[in-house]
């Protein structure tokens, strides 16, 4: 009797579940249009917008670069990763100036300090600043350095987390650029 009890728990289990999980589906015509992908800091999905200011002062938009792909890198001075993968950047940024942005987003330190470090460092690409942590939160940013590539159309295509060598940013820029 205790046995057959149990299949049938078993049995309205397994039975909820296959209804929790099919009610609970993308619908496919969302799938094939791809229409309603919310902007997440996820692989094949958009990346999100957002509006920051270098230490210098000046505006700086995500959005403005649409139409070419970027190389958007979350570091900070304090980083010893973020600090051996900074003369790939810059190389790569040198290398694809007009074709590929390359962006590194500071998580959290006052402008003065990332001037100072930049132009000590010779970083010529743009270090706009997310003092509040707010963008790093929109990208789900939870260890540095972390780096999306997006394409053109503003869709991330590779996320990697850990310092970038130059072979492998090579490679991964082969994912947003011929």
């Amino acid at each position: 009797m205790k046995r057959g009890l149990w299949n049938l728990l078993i049995g309205i289990a397994l039975l909820l579940g296959v209804a929790w999980t099919w009610a609970g589906r993308v619908p496919p015509s969302v799938i094939a249009s791809g229409a309603d992908l919310s902007p997440a800091p996820a692989v094949g999905h958009p990346a999100p917008e957002f509006a920051l200011h270098s230490p210098a002062g000046d505006s700086f938009s995500l959005g403005a670069l649409r139409g070419q792909p970027v190389v958007l890198n979350f570091w900070a001075t304090w980083c010893p990763p973020c600090r051996s993968e900074a003369p790939d950047l810059q190389s790569a940024s040198r290398r694809y100036a007009g074709q590929v942005a390359v962006i590194a987003v500071d998580q959290g330190e006052p402008a003065a300090m990332v001037q100072a470090y930049t132009a000590q460092q010779g970083l010529t690409y743009p270090s706009p600043l997310d003092e509040s942590g707010r963008v790093s939160l929109a990208y789900g940013v939870h260890a540095l350095p972390t780096t999306f590539f997006i394409d053109r159309e503003g869709i991330i295509r590779q996320i990697y987390v850990g310092p970038l060598s130059g072979p492998l940013l090579a490679q991964m820029l082969g994912t947003i650029y011929p």
